[in-house]
């Protein structure tokens, strides 16, 4: 459909993030949905199966289950036939500390394999002593996990969540996850300053000059793995965004790839949605405190197409950086593009603004830029 705002967006979403349950086993030290899972109740089966077919009415074409812990559920089996039951395939996120022989044999069964894009497992140390200070007393279970998954051919991806605990560990995780174990490749971003983030900000979130190190070691890897380390935020989609911004300004060609000068970073509410654990409809998990709905009472159609804070934060892309509070003069305000919303909104209340944890001026002041690697 064509939007009364010029911009085009697809009738419905094409994917739905659903963190299924708040429940969890564990109590990572940077969880970013922490504070949802305080006070908020999981919704029933029929619930989620009666929502499910309204998915399937909107035409959505994959559904992704988190949470919490989506193994924590114990109708987890009957949720994904509800899914497969109306046309969509999925994946799952999960700590896959709860992954054993006998959850593999249920995934045997009907279309549960044929349909699953993939399950990821959050690995974030290349030892016990390591990943459990991030994520409490579960990397042999995690690793155990892992392992059974890979041994049993089943589709993965596999994520690092760099921070202060795991920083000089990262070439030990590639070699445990990459050759040990023997995964295709993984995925890594960083711990930032939300949910139990914010509480633990100082012992988990890194400083810019450790943001610098973690570029200094990806480096290495990628050409040590060509092609076999992967991300959209983090150290390393830092260290490509600010390379290309360089470039830009030294040569005036800019990527073709991103639009540089305006607040650009998200694409999300243009493809997807997220609901909560009760049927909060959320822009994105990263937005949670803005609430656009209930599943039980409100259309995700008319949401998508009329909600003002959704077709707000779409037109953050007309945004000229130079306009935008704090950028104003900043030099590199013709080469950003603001990232992530969600941390603009958490750390400064607007998601109009430049996310500060990305912003490449401070990186630079403290650091040198990526001249410095």
């Amino acid at each position: 459909m064509k939007a009364k705002n010029s911009f085009h967006i697809i009738p419905t979403p094409k994917s739905v993030s659903i963190s299924i349950t708040g429940k969890c086993n564990l109590k990572c030290k940077y969880c970013f949905y922490a504070n949802e899972m305080e006070g908020l109740k999981d919704l029933s089966t029929e619930q989620w199966l009666s929502f499910f077919k309204k998915l399937k009415d909107l035409n959505v074409m994959d559904v992704s289950l988190t949470g919490g812990e989506a193994f924590i559920r114990p109708d987890l089996f009957e949720l994904i036939d509800g899914i497969i039951s109306n046309n969509m395939r999925y994946n799952i996120l999960s700590n896959g500390t709860l992954i054993n022989e006998n959850i593999l044999k249920k995934f045997e069964n009907g279309k549960r394999r044929l349909r699953l894009d993939y399950i990821q497992i959050s690995i974030d140390g290349s030892c016990a002593e390591i990943h459990n200070k991030s994520r409490p007393n579960s990397f042999d279970r995690a690793i155990k996990g892992l392992k059974l998954l890979k041994e049993n051919n089943f589709p993965l991806a596999v994520r690092t969540t760099i921070n202060k605990h795991n920083l000089d560990d990262l070439e030990n995780i590639a070699k445990l996850l990459l050759e040990d174990i023997g995964v295709s490749s993984f995925g890594n971003n960083e711990s930032m300053p939300i949910g139990s983030g914010c509480r633990n900000e100082a012992s988990m979130s890194l400083t810019n000059k450790e943001k610098l190190e973690a570029m200094r070691i990806i480096e290495k890897l990628l050409k040590r793995y060509p092609g076999r380390l992967n991300a959209q935020a983090g150290p390393q989609a830092k260290l490509k965004m600010y390379a290309e911004m360089e470039h830009a300004k030294k040569t005036g060609e800019k990527p073709k790839t991103w639009q540089m000068g305006y607040l650009t970073a998200c694409g999300c509410v243009f493809s997807k949605i997220d609901i909560l654990h009760d049927g909060t409809i959320v822009p994105c998990c990263m937005l949670p405190g803005l609430k656009l709905g209930n599943i039980l009472t409100d259309s995700i159609k008319d949401i998508w197409q009329n909600n003002k804070i959704m077709w707000d934060i779409r037109n953050r892309r007309k945004i000229p950086m130079k306009e935008v509070p704090g950028c104003e003069n900043c030099e590199w305000n013709e080469y950003c593009n603001g990232s992530c919303p969600g941390m603009a909104h958490q750390l400064t209340g607007d998601f109009n603004r430049a996310n500060p944890e990305d912003c490449y001026r401070e990186f630079k002041k403290e650091t040198g830029g990526i001249d410095a690697l």
